[in-house]
């Protein structure tokens, strides 16, 4: 199999990461990340110019690329600079757009391309635990349309969105998959409550609450009650995302931390002579390249067979939030209390690789997932 990406793709990464080093070094990022917004626009607008954005869509979606090594490749640069800007969401919502949205609406892609639009996914709820079919929002026929009713958690960058795709129950009981439908609502509908706040790892999220938000019959995503197999397929682009993300952060935090070890002495010595700390050293190079194999077998089961795909997404997870958490650990056990200052970008890249663990599901989720998937093709078999 060969690993090496296309010449395509190497140019775009080397754009990205260009681009990132000169314009968005790590205090530009810290200041991004801590200010009211929680991004920055004109940074977004730069990367849409540069077409970072159009490489994780179809060309038939206005886009140039769209696979799963397109996606991985540009959140592995992302991952490297501790982007906050609103990658993620923008490609679960188009990709669920491209799925099954009307010509209408996969018209609104292009507005998400250019960064002219931001748009944001309120799926997770209060005590779903990662549970994607969890939906407790209500969706019910109000005359020619609908009216929403419902909470949702953690929504990423929701304070400043012009669209949130909601999920809501439509039919069935609350774990049900089917009867889950999607919906386009704008930010400013009346109703619409949004209480924002910081994030840990930086940037900015927000507690969303739907109080009998009147929306009309064209807001509806795909066919009601089938918004589950929508959600899947577009967050599944979401997990070959994170997982790609934390690779990147986590190739920084180790050459922070080879970089260390060789200029820091003790004793007289650099402390990358001693033994104890090189085996440390090597293990966790080896865990690094573990975790890299594990995502590039995610992106290459993008469009795999429903079971095969979600069984590399979810090990891909599982692996990035096992390796995550030992290499933000051992980086900053390597570097001694410096590793845990705020002014050291070192400590920033360590909160980051916990919190990519939370997002999507946490490593306990996906081994319970791959298990059950393994199950399910074994008993079709």
């Amino acid at each position: 199999m060969n690993f090496q990406h296309t010449e395509d793709r190497r140019m775009l990464a080397d754009t990205l990461n260009r681009f990132i080093s000169e314009q968005y070094g790590f205090d530009t990022r810290d200041k991004i990340a801590r200010s009211s917004e929680g991004f920055s626009a004109d940074m977004w607008r730069r990367f849409a110019d540069l077409g970072v954005i159009g490489a994780l869509f179809d060309e038939a979606d206005g886009g140039f690329g769209g696979q799963g090594f397109d996606v991985a490749v540009v959140f592995e640069a992302l991952g490297r600079g501790l982007v906050v800007e609103p990658f993620l969401d923008t490609l679960i919502v188009g990709r669920a757009l491209a799925h099954a949205g009307s010509e209408e609406q996969r018209a609104r892609i292009a507005s998400l391309i250019d960064g002219s639009q931001i748009a944001a996914l309120a799926h997770d709820e209060p005590g779903s635990h990662y549970e994607a079919a969890r939906v407790s929002t209500r969706a019910e026929k109000h005359g020619d349309g609908w009216l929403l009713q419902g909470a949702k958690g953690v929504v990423q960058h929701a304070e400043h969105a012009d669209v949130l795709l909601v999920s809501a129950r439509t039919s069935g009981s609350e774990f049900d998959e089917s009867g889950i439908s999607l919906f386009l609502v704008p930010r400013d509908s009346d109703g619409v409550k949004v209480r924002g706040y910081r994030k840990i790892d930086g940037g900015r999220a927000a507690e969303v609450t739907l109080d009998n938000v009147r929306i009309g019959a064209d807001a509806l995503v795909g066919a009601e009650g089938s918004g589950f197999a929508t959600l899947e397929h577009a967050t599944g682009f979401g997990l070959i995302a994170l997982t790609a993300e934390a690779l990147g952060a986590m190739d920084v935090a180790r050459d922070f931390t080879l970089e260390y070890l060789r200029t820091r002495k003790q004793f007289g010595l650099p402390l990358g002579s001693f033994q104890a700390l090189q085996h440390r050293m090597a293990d966790l190079l080896l865990d690094i390249e573990q975790a890299r194999s594990a995502v590039i077998n995610a992106a290459a089961a993008a469009d795999a067979p429903r079971v095969q795909r979600e069984r590399a997404l979810s090990a891909a997870k599982y692996t990035i939030g096992q390796v995550g958490a030992r290499v933000a650990e051992e980086a900053i056990q390597l570097h001694g209390g410096i590793g845990m200052t705020w002014e050291l970008p070192l400590a920033h890249y360590a909160k980051r690789l916990v919190m990519i663990d939370h997002q999507l599901g946490d490593e306990d989720h996906h081994l319970a997932r791959y298990i059950a998937l393994n199950a399910l093709e074994s008993a079709a078999a």
